[in-house]
């Protein structure tokens, strides 16, 4: 009303107020109330802003890639910006009454461009689609100490580079290459792999053939052990059969000698007892048979002594009669028998 308007900006933006050619009042956040005829507002944001860019640049093999990306920058001297630019504000203040705002992206992404455009002529197809961290920092380097940005009160605050894509046939030719590289590469896999196992194989043989020459070498230890242990008890048997053999050698030489001995004892008891017998026999031929008769009687018992008496009887029986010889008699000397 009256051409007078009121004024509020945000934080992050920074107003200055012009009025007849004189700088009336700035700074970030202000309310006021000016008259709108005679008043020129300039409107600066200071808040980041992130500009995403994409464009088409050649490698240094002249290979076309694609590289896409986003800067974020802030405005840190104001001042200095709205003095190289148009930052005014329509006189109703929806708007901004020239494009420099939206001149200012566009030349960030071209000098972003530019740099890029420098690191990748020294860059082959290969090399650029590995090279995003080292094409980051070349950007972020080369933003930050670039004279026609710091001479705009600007601030770059971070670079990312989201792709770096070749045309599509480049792609399908390098995805292609790409293939046949990791197919061969499965295929030396494989090849490894089947190698390996025959090797695997041929130690896992080498292994059982050791295996058994150590188990027939073993088998051949223990029946050497088994026939040395066999030869050892034959030879021991054999010496305690010899010893035995001695023994009983020994023994029947003993024998033999008992024997000699024995006979040679028994030869004298025999000539001891001849000569006595002899001596005796003299000694008897020289005595009168009556008296060889009683002495042998003598001690006799009474049944005997009738013996002896019959066979006298018997003897002399020529010149006997009659001999009469009572059942009495042979009743006592039959009980003398059995008693007896």
């Amino acid at each position: 009303m009256l051409g007078i308007r009121y004024v509020k900006v945000e934080p992050t933006d920074f107003v200055m107020q012009h009025s007849r050619g004189k700088l009336i009042r700035e700074g970030a956040g202000l309310s006021f109330l000016c008259f709108a005829p005679v008043t020129s507002i300039v409107l600066v944001p200071m808040g980041s802003v992130d500009i995403p860019f994409i464009f088409e640049e050649v490698t240094a093999d002249f290979q076309q890639v694609t590289v896409q990306g986003q800067l974020t920058y802030r405005v840190t001297d104001p001042v200095k910006l709205s003095s190289l630019m148009n930052f005014s504000l329509t006189p109703d203040g929806k708007g901004y009454s020239s494009d420099d705002p939206a001149k200012l992206s566009q030349r960030l992404i071209n000098h972003a461009q530019v740099l890029t455009r420098g690191s990748l002529k020294s860059l082959s197809l290969r090399e650029a689609l590995g090279e995003s961290d080292g094409l980051v920092t070349s950007l972020q380097e080369g933003l930050l100490t670039s004279k026609a940005i710091t001479s705009l009160g600007i601030e770059v605050m971070e670079v990312s580079i989201l792709a770096i894509r070749p045309t599509p046939e480049t792609s399908r030719a390098l995805e292609a290459e790409a293939r046949e590289q990791i197919l061969l590469e499965a295929d030396e896999a494989i090849y490894l792999r089947r190698n390996a196992a025959v090797e695997q194989e041929r130690l896992i043989k080498e292994n059982e053939l050791n295996t058994e020459i150590a188990i027939e070498h073993k088998k051949r230890q223990i029946k050497e052990t088994q026939m040395e242990t066999e030869k050892s008890v034959q030879r021991k048997t054999r010496e305690i059969r010899e010893d035995e053999m001695a023994a009983k050698i020994a023994l029947e030489q003993k024998n033999k000698e008992l024997v000699l001995l024995s006979t040679a004892n028994a030869r004298e008891e025999a000539d001891a007892s001849a000569y006595a017998i002899s001596v005796s026999m003299k000694a008897f031929s020289k005595t009168d048979p009556v008296i060889l008769q009683a002495l042998t009687s003598a001690g006799m018992k009474p049944g005997q002594l009738v013996a002896l008496a019959f066979k006298e009887l018997a003897e002399n029986s020529e010149k006997i009669g009659q001999l009469n010889i009572s059942p009495d008699l042979l009743r006592e000397l039959l009980d003398q028998d059995i008693s007896s």
